[in-house]
């Protein structure tokens, strides 16, 4: 369908989803993707509205669902995590950074562009998550956050699958010292998601991290589908590539999962 590119883990089992990468879109110009248009879904950015909202309408026929049953949120960079259904009200504050639902048919989709996305399946209790978690995200415990939501619908932490999206990997996340103390100071274990880069400043493991937290947590299953999303400038998008190339904007990937009807 135009294009369109999804990535699935069979970690999640048999739920919907989809990690879209960059490709398929109608976007143009540092949006675009490869052979085509950019599947950019982020209304935030400065990319033309018409084409982020033709992307978000590919993205939800993608998954089977009406535009308006594909739930987004104002994504903050919290541990805010909401229970939603539909109709969603268009006074309600959706300033957070997960999402759960036990509806059937209704899609939650998070945006990023090097932060992981991270989505939550119980198959037993029929509860999905879904969670965006920058580096802010999770050390203040979005991830847990959506747990806790998750179980508030009957979800049992004990039985949840988690799978993590394409993040930036190690490999390119350089950080400060402030940085590294942020993490370290009240927990000394978290030294080892840190390596020596090239030019002898810290190295960020995000989707280790990550990982970590979820397994900590309790989580059944969790996995990173490892993709990197500053290497793999063919598939998505790249705040920090954006940043280091002074191109002023970046589009936002979406990660999306759905129950079945």
């Amino acid at each position: 369908m135009n294009g369109i590119e999804t990535l699935t883990t069979r970690d999640l089992g048999d739920v919907r989803h989809g990690f879209f990468t960059r490709r398929g879109g109608a976007s143009g110009g540092i949006y675009g993707g490869e052979g085509g248009g950019g599947l950019n879904a982020g209304a935030g950015s400065k990319d033309d509205a018409a084409a982020v909202a033709t992307n978000k309408a590919r993205i939800a026929e993608a998954m089977g669902v009406a535009p308006e049953r594909l739930m987004f949120l104002h994504q903050v960079h919290s541990d805010r995590a909401l229970v939603v259904a539909a109709p969603w009200p268009e006074h309600a504050d959706r300033r957070a950074d997960a999402m759960v639902t036990a509806e059937p048919g209704l899609a939650l989709a998070v945006l990023s562009a090097d932060c992981a996305p991270v989505l939550f399946h119980d198959p037993e209790a029929k509860v999905i998550g879904a969670a965006h978690a920058g580096w802010r995200g999770a050390l203040g415990g979005v991830l847990e956050a959506t747990l806790s939501a998750m179980e508030r619908l009957g979800a049992e932490r004990g039985r949840v699958r988690a799978a993590v999206g394409p993040c930036i990997s190690q490999a390119a996340y350089e950080v400060g010292p402030e940085f590294f103390d942020d993490f370290t100071l009240d927990d000394p274990e978290a030294e080892r998601f840190f390596a020596g880069g090239p030019n002898g400043r810290p190295m960020f493991d995000l989707p280790g991290y990550a990982l970590r937290r979820l397994r900590e947590a309790g989580v059944a299953e969790a996995a990173w589908t490892g993709h990197c999303t500053y290497r793999d400038e063919g598939r998505f998008y790249s705040n920090r590539r954006a940043v280091h190339r002074d191109e002023g904007d970046y589009g936002r990937l979406a990660s999306v999962i759905v129950l079945g009807e």
